[in-house]
């Protein structure tokens, strides 16, 4: 089974990119983030004319994620994350798919910081431990999987004294990644690649694609029962260099059946 995770920076005005994409890799479920659309404009048709059937949670202009699953229809079980009702961001949704949970997140940016974006992106994550912790409590194949905005380590940003204020990888956020995985989830690409720097975002200035000056900030999660079925992970870093491409790349794990 191979599992893929791409923040596709608006899914309408990137759908053919999205759309050659799954044709090309042919992932068996996509989680997708930044779609910066409403309910109402989700691109259902095209994606169930591709062969995926959809859940979604939109929100004009911003955030937004969806789970995709081939050849069928993922069961809802979450729609936002568990924590603050008053939190009106459209960052988690959640399917079962195969028997596996899913649970696709869009965690905030934080920038600037310190400020309110920042202390929101804390909460979050708190949220985030929290709910986290409830799903490795069940005891069934889970996964974690999305846009974290986060380098945990050195190794996952180009020039890390670059770095080192930016709401992305100050210290606070890189140890509540760390309390997180620590919780008994295993970092799928950092398993298989421990010491390879694999970067899944580039920005749009400074050439930085073409120098590699890359960033990892989408993740995987797996908890014990899935991580031992691990076999492979990647990333699509062509799809980076298509016409009006996203700023990321399509990330992607195998599981064994």
């Amino acid at each position: 089974m191979k599992i893929a995770t791409f923040n596709v920076n608006g899914i309408n005005g990137r759908l053919d990119v999205l759309l050659r994409w799954l044709k090309e890799a042919s992932p068996d479920i996509a989680c997708l983030q930044e779609l910066k659309t409403p309910d109402e404009k989700f691109p259902r048709r095209a994606l169930e004319k591709a062969g995926y059937g959809a859940i979604w949670h939109g929100q004009k202009s911003w955030n937004g994620v969806a789970i995709l699953a081939k050849g069928k229809e993922p069961v809802k079980t979450r729609r936002g994350l568990p924590g603050d009702p008053d939190d009106t961001h459209s960052r988690y949704i959640e399917a079962v798919i195969d028997g596996i949970i899913i649970g696709c997140i869009y965690l905030p940016n934080g920038n600037p910081a310190p400020g309110p974006k920042f202390d929101y992106k804390l909460r979050w994550f708190e949220r985030l431990k929290s709910y986290a912790a409830e799903l490795l409590e069940l005891d069934v194949p889970s996964a974690l999987i999305g846009d974290f905005n986060v380098m945990p380590t050195d190794i996952d940003v180009y020039a890390p004294e670059r770095w080192r204020d930016d709401a992305l990888f100050r210290p606070e956020v890189r140890a509540a990644y760390a309390d997180l995985v620590s919780q008994g989830w295993t970092d799928a690409i950092r398993h298989l690649y421990p010491d390879q720097r694999i970067y899944t975002f580039w920005k749009y200035f400074r050439n930085a694609f073409a120098r590699d000056a890359g960033l990892r900030i989408d993740h995987f999660l797996l908890n014990a029962s899935l991580a031992e079925d691990l076999v492979a992970a990647g990333v699509d870093k062509s799809v980076r260099s298509l016409p009006h491409a996203s700023d990321h790349a399509p990330a992607w794990i195998e599981i064994r059946d």
